[in-house]
This record gives structure tokens, C-alpha cells and sequence, in this order.
């Protein structure tokens, strides 16, 4: 098994990409919008809103679902066990805030295949944009690490230092999640077995079907959001963090925010043993 690393910079032919209000909904129930308490995140969960928001609003983590399954080139990335990958790194930038509903123009492409030694990490980036004015909607860069698939003698890839400061946090959120999240979150497009199956997940080396990473990302968004905009989905231009271990349904989420400056935060993700589950995290506001 290996990889094509001849798909590295083919851009894919343009597809139109397609969402509607019940899509947005499901996506914020899916992330735990509602779940605790059903009278709040109502401009989220429903089309009605609330008395400060009338109308339905997106969370801004839904960006990742716009440009979900993207086709990357319109290639294979190459021949592996698909039980071995699981997601690394998820950039989500909103260059303007998402409607309910919507039809952008989708390219995307491999930017990267790094070698890790225990696996590789192939790095993505997809564009979003408005199909009749060419303006920018969302642009989304991720990587997935395929364990296994390293040792190619390839660039090991770029180090950035972590943006998370020295000290502690500024703000420590919990944000619980339950046993069946990753069943409702899987309907909103990401039906990777590893989710739902348990053979699957066995295979893969989990005692059990874990929940996906970007749930995970969606909850943290949702703290972010709460904390540090109190509440304005829109108030987010960008999401960025990377995924340093699996979640089970039903654990329970700690995220810590540090605040940079008027426009920047930094955050972690942790279970509440101290797991850190996503590190190096960076939001940005309007």
C-alpha cells in the first residue's frame, strides 16, 4: 500500500455545493446546540430564533461541512487502509458569515504529503465560493495522518510553534457531550464507519466507535463563541487547531481560552483527566 503523491497541487474541476436551513439545524444539534437546555442556542436550533436573534443564524464551524467530501483533485490520494486515517488538522475561514441556506462553487486540492515516520500526513485545502460572483465564502485547510504509511523518506512537513500562551487561561468552559452525539452529528455528512461501527472502530484499534473530530471541533467552536462573543456566530472569522487524540461519546470537554489581543484567542480542548484532545488552537474575530 502506498500513496500518489502525484496528486499534490491538481486542483479539482468545480462542483456545486448545495445546503438548506434543516441542514444548518441538524448541524447545530448535531454539535450540541439545544441539547442541555432546548430554550437556548435558539437561533441556532431552530427557524424562529429568539427575541435577540429572529431569524435562523449558522454556527461558523459548519464552513467544514460547506466543503465536506471535497474531491481533493479528482483523484485517489493512493492505496491504504481507510481504517488507519484519522483527522489531524482543521482550518475553517469564514470571509463572510454562512446563511441558512446556500449554493457555493467548490475546488480543492492535496497541498501536502509529509512523512512522520509512523504515518503520513496529507494536507488539503478546499475554496468555497459564490458561483455567481466569484466572491470567497469559505475557505477550509485540513490534514489526515494515515498511520502506517510513513518511512517514504519524505519532507517531514512544516513546525509552527503553539500559539497557546504560558500561563493559565483566561477562561475554562465546560462543554459535555453524550453517548449517542456521534450517531446524530454522522447525519450532517461525515458517515466514516470509525463513528458508528464498532468492527470498524476494532480495526482501527479503538475499543469503540469514537466521536468525530470535528464534533469535537464544533463544541469547542461553540464555547468559543459563547465565552468570547457572547453568543455572535458571526463575531468568528477563523478557526484553527489539531486533533492530538480521540474522544468517546459521553466524555465530558474542557476548553481553555487564553485572549491574544481584541481579535484573537487562543484555546485547548481537554477531557477531564487533563487529556489534551485539541492543541495549538487559534480563533479570530471580526
Amino acid at each position: 500500500m502506498s500513496l500518489d503523491q502525484s496528486v499534490i497541487g491538481v486542483r479539482s474541476e468545480p462542483e456545486e455545493r448545495s445546503w438548506t436551513g434543516a441542514d444548518t439545524l441538524l448541524y447545530a444539534l448535531g454539535v450540541g446546540a439545544g441539547h442541555d437546555d432546548p430554550l437556548t442556542d435558539l437561533s441556532y436550533t431552530s427557524e424562529h430564533g429568539d427575541d435577540a436573534c429572529p431569524e435562523q443564524k449558522v454556527l461558523p464551524t459548519f464552513g467544514v461541512m460547506v466543503t465536506w467530501g471535497a474531491r481533493r483533485g479528482g483523484r485517489r490520494m493512493g492505496d491504504f487502509n481507510p481504517a488507519m486515517l484519522v483527522h489531524a488538522e482543521q482550518e475553517v475561514v469564514l470571509h463572510r458569515p454562512l446563511t441558512a441556506d446556500g449554493t457555493v462553487s467548490l475546488t480543492s486540492q492535496v497541498t501536502g504529503m509529509y512523512d512522520k515516520g509512523s504515518g503520513a500526513l496529507v494536507a488539503s485545502e478546499a475554496q468555497a465560493v459564490d458561483p455567481a460572483t466569484g466572491e470567497a465564502v469559505v475557505t477550509t485547510r485540513s490534514s489526515v495522518f494515515i498511520r502506517g504509511e510513513g518511512g517514504f523518506g519524505g519532507d517531514p512537513g512544516p513546525r509552527a510553534a503553539s500559539p497557546i500562551p504560558e500561563r493559565d487561561p483566561d477562561e475554562l468552559v465546560t462543554m459535555p457531550t453524550w453517548p449517542g452525539q456521534a450517531l446524530l452529528y454522522r447525519l450532517s455528512g461525515d458517515r466514516n464507519p470509525l463513528h458508528s461501527d464498532p468492527r470498524f472502530a476494532a480495526r482501527g484499534g479503538f475499543e469503540r466507535p469514537i466521536l468525530h473530530g470535528l464534533c469535537t471541533y464544533g463544541v469547542t467552536g461553540r464555547a468559543l463563541i459563547g465565552t468570547i462573543a457572547g453568543g455572535d456566530g458571526d463575531a468568528m472569522a477563523s478557526m484553527a487547531g489539531r486533533f492530538s487524540s480521540p474522544v468517546l461519546p459521553g466524555e465530558t470537554l474542557q476548553v481553555a481560552m487564553w485572549r491574544v489581543d481584541e481579535r484573537t484567542s487562543a484555546f485547548q480542548t481537554r477531557k477531564e483527566d487533563g487529556t489534551v484532545v485539541i492543541d495549538r488552537g487559534l480563533a479570530t474575530w471580526r
